[in-house]
């Protein structure tokens, strides 16, 4: 009983400072911690600007059919323009 005692005491005694080993470890899981919370914001920010570039060919895909619509609007009105034109003669 006394030698477990004893060895409960050494025990709980060496639960209180950290050694080299313990510390050192601490510091890798602050590190790690760290480089774990600087790959999270690069994703949120790499996830962000993605979508702002979605949005912006988006926006370009809009425009450029707005343009083709257009275009082909006025091709369709020279061809019946040049209808009304042979029709005449």
């Amino acid at each position: 009983m006394i030698i477990l005692s004893a060895l409960a005491c050494l025990a709980l005694a060496g639960c209180g400072e950290k050694g080299p080993a313990e510390q050192a470890g601490a510091k890798v899981d602050q590190a790690v911690e760290k480089a774990a919370d600087a790959v999270e914001q690069t994703g949120d920010k790499a996830k962000e600007t993605a979508e702002k570039a979605a949005g912006a060919v988006d926006e370009a895909a809009d425009k450029a059919a707005d343009t083709a619509e257009d275009a082909a609007d006025k091709a369709s009105d020279a061809v019946d323009d040049m209808k009304k034109d042979d029709a005449a003669e």
